[in-house]
């Protein structure tokens, strides 16, 4: 006990993390079409290998939500076989990253942006894991699964195991919404295994007809790359896509760990080596044919709450898992599919959020809309091109509001006419400067004070120096330029 002075309270925070765990990783890897037990296998991975690595200290990796949306598209394209290389070459790439020491830009990344990713992806979740609820199968592109709705719902009414299958995900919800008010001990255990149990009880019970996990085994699920499935490296869309998984999940570690960092007072995050954490997790996780890994705001946050010291919290955690998944298999045969889809339903709601885009509205409507741009983006499109966009309009309206400049045009009537341009005189600014100018009269000198400009760019020299020629004409008093 003297070697580890916390184990009560971290062997404590993981059973804790290990309830709050299974039914996500479940949950996550049936709504990525892969089998239920590559899910587990990646928490284990999570606790097992990045929960030993240096970087963060509380919290807790495994198969997350927010990259549901983006895994499914590439089983659904690729094939399963092929997902183990993409997830072995992002974390590999993501190791690389860390070794450059590319992990504390990921702080400068616009927040607008990493909401609006998880904005859209929530929408994209909800609106598919509203067709596995029903038992129905769902669209292919985040768009059609929208439009598709008010069909499903009439599809879903008009049959009794489909309502049947409503029922069960819509009480999933239900508990996991009104679980956490429960007083005293009950409403200590997390409300999603909870919701997840009642279900189980309630479909065994009265022979509720709707379908159950598949269980292959924990052993039968582990599918290593082989050869012939590296010839999809060569494929230009799943070169996108590993760029897509190693950006998207080490931006949604990196967030969560300095989220995670606010909640307790411990060591801070080592931004570099997290990132090679997770990156060694992803290589893992990949070796094994499993679903990529991201730090999981849910699970560290539960775990930190839990009163967890150290990171022996996050690998018994995944011990818990592997156990679980080793001995008890069968279990998992009992679990139905629509209180899965009900957890992810809760799980992508609480992605998208309402409160900050509204506070963001009356505050700084640039970033509402960079913010709502990206989420329209991955639903009309892709998660990648999504984020490709909303990062691009984030730049633009950085660029745009950095480039600020006045212009203050002092005419006395006599004289010449005195221009001021302070600021950042950029091309973007380049519009408003040239129609300033070409509206002063013709007939008369003028005095252009560049010397309170914090930065003129090429594009704005080489005009202003054409306009002042023009100006300067034979018949046109001269324009005096003062520079610094």
């Amino acid at each position: 006990m003297h070697r580890f002075p916390h184990l009560r309270q971290d062997a404590a925070a993981s059973l804790v993390v290990f309830l709050v765990a299974v039914p996500l990783c479940l949950g996550v890897a049936v709504a990525s079409g892969a089998p239920a037990e590559l899910g587990l296998i990646t928490g284990i991975v999570g606790g097992l290998v990045t929960g030993l690595l240096p970087g963060s200290s509380l919290q807790v990796s495994g198969p997350a939500a927010g990259l549901t949306v983006l895994v499914y598209q590439a089983v659904d394209s690729y094939g399963l076989p092929a997902l183990g290389v993409i997830v072995l070459a992002a974390g590999l790439l993501q190791l690389a990253m860390g070794a450059l020491r590319l992990g504390r830009w990921f702080r400068a990344m616009s927040l607008s942006v990493i909401e609006g990713m998880l904005a859209g992806i929530g929408l994209v979740l909800i609106a598919g894991q509203l067709y596995a609820a029903a038992g129905l199968e769902a669209p292919a592109g985040g768009v059609d699964k929208l439009l598709g709705l008010p069909g499903a719902a009439a599809d879903a009414l008009a049959g009794r195991e489909t309502l049947a299958s409503l029922a069960v995900a819509a009480g999933t919800v239900l508990v996991m919404v009104l679980w956490r008010r429960l007083p005293g001990p009950a409403g200590a255990v997390p409300g999603a295994l909870a919701a997840v149990l009642l279900a189980t009880a309630v479909t065994a019970a009265f022979a509720v007809p709707v379908a159950t996990v598949e269980v292959q085994g924990l052993f039968d699920s582990v599918r290593p790359p082989g050869t012939d499935t590296l010839g999809v490296l060569m494929d230009v869309g799943v070169l996108g896509t590993i760029v897509a998984f190693a950006l998207i999940a080490s931006a949604e570690s990196l967030f969560s760990a300095a989220a995670v960092d606010r909640l307790h007072t411990g060591p801070r995050t080592r931004y570099n080596r997290e990132l090679m954490a997770q990156g060694a997790g992803n290589t893992v996780c990949g070796l094994l044919g499993a679903l990529p890994m991201t730090a999981v705001i849910v699970r560290s946050s539960a775990n930190v709450q839990a009163g967890a010291r150290t990171k022996a919290s996050r690998v018994l955690h995944g011990v818990w898992l592997l156990l679980f998944a080793a001995l008890l298999p069968s279990v998992l045969a009992l679990i139905p599919l629509p209180a899965l889809a009900g957890i992810l339903i809760h799980a992508g709601w609480k992605l998208i959020p309402f409160r900050g885009l509204v506070t963001l509205w009356h505050g700084q409507r640039g970033e509402a809309l960079v913010l709502v741009v990206t989420a329209v983006s991955i639903v009309a499109v892709n998660m990648f091109e999504g984020v490709l966009i909303g990062l691009a309009l984030s730049v633009v309206k950085s660029a745009w509001e950095s480039s600020k400049v006045k212009l203050e045009v002092t005419d006395k009537g006599a004289g010449p006419v005195q221009v001021h341009l302070s600021g950042n005189a950029t091309f973007l600014r380049l519009p408003k400067i040239l129609d300033t100018l070409e509206s002063l009269p013709q007939d008369r000198p003028v005095e252009l004070d560049l010397t309170a400009l914090h930065h003129l760019d090429h594009a704005c020299s080489t005009a202003l120096s054409h306009w002042a020629e023009r100006h300067s004409g034979t018949d046109t008093p001269p324009v005096r330029l003062t520079t610094r």
